[in-house]
């Protein structure tokens, strides 16, 4: 495990690389040094070429908890004020998980609330022990909500049913989240790990420029016209279909065997 800070440790094995949020005593809830530290350690995996695949979760019997409301207290006390571009460049970890040009998955091994959940949101997929609950959180703490979560959660679930779960701030249970597509998979505590850990690895296995490629038509998707996605679908189809592992892909399917693909 690598040593990014007292709070973000990574480790990276079979191009899987694992952020682990580490304050499992405060349900890993997010203070002054995880803010700062989570988005330069989803940086570094996103610019390593040694990895394909990055798996997001929490220490202990939580997720996130979202902010340290003990941090919030302290902070209400003293002088310091608050600068808008320093919160900003905190939710830069959202947009990575988001936009990096490789598959990110949250495993969720308990508690998504707050900032935590709009965490889990900005990856690709979401995988969640039976024991996990969610909750936006953020109106119980007369807040209106940050790292992308209100923009996540819409696209993701439906406007009506996210305006819910974040005006009332109300829980809900694992089940209830895959059920509305919050999820894409409820598993049991024990098997959890693995059945991530087996699902990175075979995404981090993948032909990474058409993973990539993927991935960058997909969040365009979201947000751009039917024209727009037609004319870059068009382009990655081209880059990907002169690409090496393209080539290999066919030469594997021809000879009936599983395909290797390029690695820098």
């Amino acid at each position: 495990m690598a040593f990014i800070s007292n709070t973000v440790r990574v480790e990276i094995a079979n191009r899987v690389a694992t952020v682990l949020l580490n304050r499992p005593e405060k349900l890993n809830a997010l203070d002054e040094e995880m803010m700062e530290s989570l988005p330069t350690a989803i940086a570094d995996v996103a610019a390593d070429r040694n990895v394909g695949c990055v798996v997001v979760t929490g220490a202990g019997r939580a997720f996130c908890a979202g902010g340290d409301i003990a941090a919030m207290a302290a902070r209400e006390t003293s002088a310091e004020k608050r600068d808008l571009s320093h919160v900003r460049q905190r939710q830069e970890a959202s947009r990575l998980l988001h936009e990096m040009p490789k598959p990110t998955i949250a495993m969720i091994n308990g508690a998504a609330v707050g900032a935590g959940l709009s965490i889990a949101l900005s990856c690709d997929m979401r995988l969640a022990s039976a024991a996990a609950k969610f909750s936006a959180g953020f109106i119980r703490m007369a807040l209106s909500g940050d790292y992308g979560g209100t923009w996540l959660m819409q696209h993701l679930i439906g406007a009506a049913r996210a305006r819910e779960l974040y005006f009332t701030g109300d829980f809900i249970d694992a089940n209830e989240a895959e059920g509305i597509g919050l999820v894409n998979r409820v598993l049991p505590d024990e098997r959890l790990a693995t059945e991530t850990r087996t699902l990175a690895e075979r995404l981090a296995q993948g032909p990474a420029l058409a993973l990539a490629r993927m991935k960058q038509n997909m969040n365009l998707a979201l947000a751009s016209n039917f024209q727009a996605l037609l004319e870059a679908e068009a382009q990655g189809i081209m880059s990907t279909g002169d690409s090496a592992d393209h080539k290999e892909a066919v030469r594997a399917f021809m000879d009936k065997r599983p395909p290797t693909f390029h690695r820098d």
